[in-house]
């Protein structure tokens, strides 16, 4: 849409210089996304991919693909799960969470993220320890270590006049669009875990370190901001084949305003979900998944626009493949 391409050109620009982390909404389901001393909480090997796409009806829509894969070293020797409280033993039930005993993992990511004239694409390799707090209880801590290629493309992005919507000529801005550019960054992130089979409670911050972005000139540079997120969450029992889960997700980083997410999810059997988010000022989304077999789960969601965008945007689709290894 040609009369939108200002509008998506600013809200790339802002997304850039502040919101520079990919946002998932099925991230509840693959936690290590958010939180680098995830990898490893269950006992198996888990690859996933996902795709998102953001502002449907949009030129350039923000859009965003991933896979990780995560692990534990070692299998443990020590389960702190109580069988009598399963909800199901199905054969494609949920994977169990282990505590009670000491246990490495290690996990990778290649997230690539795109928004408007502006490209990212971050390899991350992690590392977890995860520590017996008690029988029920384990604390993990995980680092990230990466690099990101950030870029812009100068033929995908033109200055208008914002009170004519005709071409502009001002010297800043056709600097940084005449100056197409590519970056390598170094990403560092850290995060705490603490979980049991029932409940968890995270922390996690990335881009600790504070290299800058240049295009083109020095006037045309983005500096990376921290960006700090935190998760809980709890599950309740309702009967004998349904719990429910509520759970949070809070982001913050300087010059945006903080970000809260509150999630439900129901899940039957231990095998079929489905829930919904309200994200503040952003969007209520539906999502749904479920375990196909002992080997593959699949999860989508679909995000409904309650921003000042909703007049132009479709809303987005998230879909997520999974498959979980050495179960």
């Amino acid at each position: 849409m040609k009369r939108l391409l200002t509008l998506a050109f600013l809200g790339a620009l802002y997304s850039a210089s502040a919101q520079q982390v990919p946002q998932f909404s099925q991230y509840l389901r693959n936690q290590y996304l958010v939180n680098p001393a995830a990898a490893g909480v269950y006992d198996f090997v888990d690859v996933t991919v996902g795709g998102r796409l953001q502002w449907l009806g949009f030129d350039d829509a923000p859009k965003t693909s991933y896979l990780y894969v995560s692990s534990p070293l070692k299998k443990q020797t020590r389960a702190s799960y109580n069988p009598g409280i399963r909800i199901s033993s199905g054969p494609v039930r949920n994977p169990e969470i282990k505590t009670g005993s000491f246990k490495h993992a290690l996990g990778g990511q290649l997230i690539a993220d795109q928004y408007g004239a502006f490209r990212q694409l971050r390899a991350a390799v992690t590392y977890a320890l995860h520590m017996p707090i008690s029988r029920d209880y384990n604390l993990s801590f995980g680092t990230n270590v990466g690099i990101s290629n950030r870029s812009f493309l100068a033929d995908r992005a033109q200055t208008l006049n914002m009170m004519t919507g005709a071409a502009y000529t001002d010297n800043t801005y056709d600097n940084f669009v005449a100056n197409s550019g590519s970056q390598n960054t170094l990403d560092i992130g850290a995060g705490l875990y603490f979980y049991s089979k029932n409940m968890f409670v995270g922390v996690s911050a990335d881009q600790l370190t504070k290299d800058f972005v240049k295009f083109g000139n020095v006037e045309t540079t983005f500096d990376p901001n921290m960006h700090f997120q935190g998760t809980a969450g709890v599950k309740f029992p309702i009967s004998k084949n349904l719990t429910l889960m509520p759970a949070i997700l809070a982001k913050y980083t300087q010059f945006a305003p903080l970000s809260i997410e509150g999630s439900l999810q129901f899940e039957y059997k231990e095998w079929l979900w489905m829930g919904a988010s309200f994200r503040n000022e952003d969007a209520i989304v539906a999502m749904a998944g479920l375990n196909i077999s002992e080997r593959f789960k699949f999860g989508y969601s679909y995000d409904f626009n309650i921003s000042r965008m909703q007049s132009y945007s479709a809303g987005g689709h998230e879909l997520v493949l999974g498959l979980m290894l050495g179960r």
